[in-house]
Order: structure tokens, then sequence, then C-alpha cells
């Protein structure tokens, strides 16, 4: 039997297993007994492979692997380290490399290499991988339905995200999620990532998606959403709008054109003008990057912005050209340490880490 049909019975056996059990819990299929729950079983299994009772089996060998191990699993593979999957994860390093061999030892095969400083994916974990998220994003539809069953539940959890929320995909997040849970209210708040992390120290909003460039600082746990790039914004009658990479170094005498000062955008894009040997010159400082690509349009400089907003809001006569070396992003889901996740909370975590990254 193919190592990936086997995941694919075992995964699909299991879930549907758990489905099954939190259904009578709540009184919506006492009517059923596990031998008339197997025939319904077998209608699921979409594998493109025949199906038979020997498969049933073996999948049921593997029904012991809790949903949490691989909420766990999809977690340390996202962000490659024992310790930062712990810390999101709320559980310690030992707890999480214990449930990681767990999952291992059910399949018969370790799911990363590891190394003294991370761990990577192997190819084995990287056929597992979908499945494991598939579990997720069905573990989070059937507890959507189970919350809008009971009425008597009713939550409000406060969300701020850095302006460029649409070019990211935040607001889809925000909008699927509040019109998923019915019994929960959203309430955005917009502000850059500095000011969000001082919300979050002062409980004036529950989580924020930030911008960091550096991910040292242990304050807030964060769940991985995206990350992104720097690039260089010109003008398309710029002699250098058709190369497909340039330096820093190439563009240091030109005007710049930037996000605020205190930005995280403003000071990424100093430093790394002063890495590249020069002291920028800026001609513009402002809260928009659509007002600044406007004026790069116009000829009044050129700009240094992430990709993704860059090429969502570019439009005719601007030339996007990616910059060495390479400046990195990540936007992340924070929220405080000490923060006490209520149902509402809780069940938002599960909506981020369902879906797939952009």
């Amino acid at each position: 039997m193919h190592p990936a049909q086997a995941i694919h019975v075992s995964l699909v056996f299991m879930h549907l297993l758990h489905k099954y059990f939190y259904c009578a819990l709540f009184n919506f299929c006492n009517s059923l007994t596990f031998f008339s729950f197997l025939p319904i079983l077998l209608t699921h299994l979409t594998y493109p492979a025949t199906i038979n009772a020997g498969y049933a089996i073996i999948a049921v060998g593997y029904i012991e692997m809790e949903i949490d191990y691989i909420r766990e699993f999809v977690t340390l593979a996202d962000v490659g380290n024992y310790m930062e999957a712990a810390d999101i994860l709320f559980i310690s390093q030992s707890t999480l490399s214990r449930h990681i061999k767990s999952i291992e030892e059910d399949l018969g095969a370790p799911l990363f290499d590891r190394t003294t400083r991370k761990v990577v994916i192997n190819d084995f974990g990287k056929i597992f991988l979908p499945y494991a998220k598939q579990i997720m994003n069905l573990q989070y539809d059937y507890t959507t339905a189970l919350f809008n069953h009971q009425n008597n539940i009713s939550e409000t959890i406060t969300i701020g995200a850095i302006p460029v929320m649409a070019q990211y995909h935040i607001t889809d997040v925000l909008a699927d999620f509040q019109r998923e849970n019915r019994n929960f209210k959203v309430h955005i708040i917009e502000a850059d990532s500095s000011e969000l992390k001082e919300m979050l120290r002062n409980e004036q909003c529950d989580f924020a998606f930030i911008r960091e460039h550096d991910d040292s600082d242990n304050e807030f746990v964060k769940i991985p959403f995206t990350t992104d790039h720097m690039v260089a914004v010109l003008p398309s009658s710029h002699p250098l709008s058709s190369a497909s990479s340039i330096s820093l170094e190439q563009l240091k005498d030109e005007n710049f054109l930037f996000l605020n000062k205190g930005t995280l955008m403003h000071t990424l894009c100093v430093n790394a003008c002063k890495s590249a040997g020069f002291r920028p010159n800026i001609a513009f400082t402002g809260y928009r990057a659509e007002n600044i690509i406007s004026l790069v349009r116009k000829e009044m400089g050129v700009a240094l912005l992430t990709k993704k907003p860059a090429v969502y809001l570019a439009g005719p006569d601007i030339s996007i050209v990616d910059v060495t070396p390479c400046f990195t992003t990540t936007i992340s889901l924070a929220y405080s340490k000490k923060k006490e996740l209520g149902n509402a909370a809780k069940h938002f975590i599960n909506s981020v880490k369902a879906r797939p990254k952009l």
C-alpha cells in the first residue's frame, strides 16, 4: 500500500470518528452506532485508489492520534523551530517533541529532518502536511457549526491590523470569520505595528496582525500568517525600470519617498540604505502607500515598499523591481502571553491557523 494512501485513509478515518463523537456528545446523532457509521466513512474516502476492507483495518491503527497533535505538527512545519512552535502552542518543548514522535511512531516514519538549530519537514512529512491541514479545516468547520448552534454564546473580540490589510488578505480573514460565526462579534482597529504592540500591552485589543523584520523578541505569542520582501517602486521611465533586480547602491542619488518615520518600514528602508553605504535623501514621508506610488508615477522620486502592497496598488506607468540583498518581513497574528483566551479568541486562532499561507 502506498504511504500516501495509508495516510489519507487513516486521517480521514480518524477525523470522521472524531467528528462522530463530537456530534454524539451534542445529541446530533445519538442513534448512530459505530457499525452503522462505518459505511458512511467509506463513502467519504476520496483518494483516487480502490478502497477495500484491508485499508480500513490499517486505518484503525491510526485513530489514537489526537487532532491536537496534528495541529502541533502543522505549527512546527510552519515555523521550523521547536522553541518557537512550543511558545505558539502554549506547551513545553519536551511535550511537543513527545507528541511529534507519537505521530511519527503511528505513521511509521519520521516527518522532519532535525539539526541542532531547526527542524526541516522531509518528504514523508510533505505527504502528510496537506492532509493534516484538511483535518484542521474540518475541525474548524464543525466547531463553528457547534458554536452557532449554541445561542447562549455571545462574545466580542477586538482585532488590530496594519493599514495594508486588504493587500495581505487580512480583510478576507476577518470578514470570513464574522460571516461564519454569527454569535461572535469582531471589532477592528487599524494602526501601525508599533502602535498595535502597545495596544496589546495595554489590553486595548485581543489580537493584532503586525509586521516584523526581526523576530527576536519573545514578548508576544506570534502565529506566522505570511511573508513579504522589499522592492523598489520606480516610474516606468526610469533607466532601471526594466531590470530584473537592482542593488540599493544603484539608487543612492535618487529622491526617496518613504512611509512615515516611526513605522517599521521607514526604519527598515533607512537601515537598508545605510547598509548599502549611503544615507537616503528623503523627499517625502506619508501614511499611505497609494499616495507614495502616485508620487512615483509623477516622477517625484522612487520608493521602497514591500512587494504585495506595491503590486496591489501599482497600476500603469509603475515598475516594481526586486532589490538585493533581499530584506524580508513577516506578518504574524500576535497576542499577549498573559491573555486568557475565551471561546471566540480560541476559535479565531484556529481560523487563522486553518487558512493556507499566502
